[in-house]
């Protein structure tokens, strides 16, 4: 697909490929803001294929695709910490950088190196403090799974709780994730009984007649 003949239409296009929302396009486009309006221009089969088609000239030019940035994920998400230390005689671990591999270094989101001296007087003596922090796992495991199709963006439970937005458990606690999990299988459970309790009693009523 060429360059789209309608110029605003081609604006969109590109800022929505730059990561733009729709409605923030839309009027970087030349049109008036209407959400509405954009979020239709931005769902056109016409406009879709050509985002796709921006993202993917701009992937290849860099050499990206999706084997390498899955290979990327996958550094993060299955990084350990015991790559990054070793235990002394005493038991007590300690940072060792000095067999560290490019993939190794690539799960590395933070290192911290803090000289200062300790101490006062004869007994002051130098002190070398280093931190690192590792990237974000469960965010790189999440990204993984969705794209090999292993969880649902929505996850649906007759009820109260409606529909649940799966991209939000990347932002809970293991033990928010706890307790979610419970009173889902709490929920399916009162769902599942409902209908057997409702089953149970239509076929009562059947015996009757």
């Amino acid at each position: 697909m060429a360059v789209l003949k309608n110029q605003k239409w081609e604006r969109f296009c590109q800022e929505i490929a730059n990561g733009k929302t729709g409605d923030e396009a839309y009027v970087l486009a030349g049109y008036k803001e209407n959400r509405h309006n954009a979020s239709r221009l931005k769902t056109s089969e016409t406009i879709a294929k050509r985002v796709d088609e921006i993202l993917g000239k701009a992937a290849n030019k860099v050499g990206i695709s999706i084997e390498r940035v899955l290979s990327e994920l996958a550094l993060i998400g299955f990084a350990n910490m015991a790559d990054y230390m070793r235990a002394g005689g005493d038991g007590d671990p300690y940072l060792d950088f000095s067999k560290l591999t490019r993939a190794q270094a690539a799960a590395l989101a933070e290192v911290t190196v803090e000289d200062f001296k300790e101490g006062r007087g004869k007994t002051v003596r130098d002190v070398r403090r280093i931190k690192f922090k590792l990237a974000d796992k469960r965010a790189a495991l999440i990204d993984i799974g969705r794209h090999l199709g292993m969880f649902k963006d929505k996850i649906e439970v007759s009820g109260a709780v409606g529909i649940y937005d799966a991209t939000k458990l990347q932002h809970l606690s293991d033990a928010e994730i706890t307790t979610f999990a419970a009173i889902l299988a709490r929920l399916t459970q009162e769902s599942s009984s409902s209908v057997n309790d409702s089953g149970g009693n239509s076929a009562a009523g059947g015996s009757k007649d």
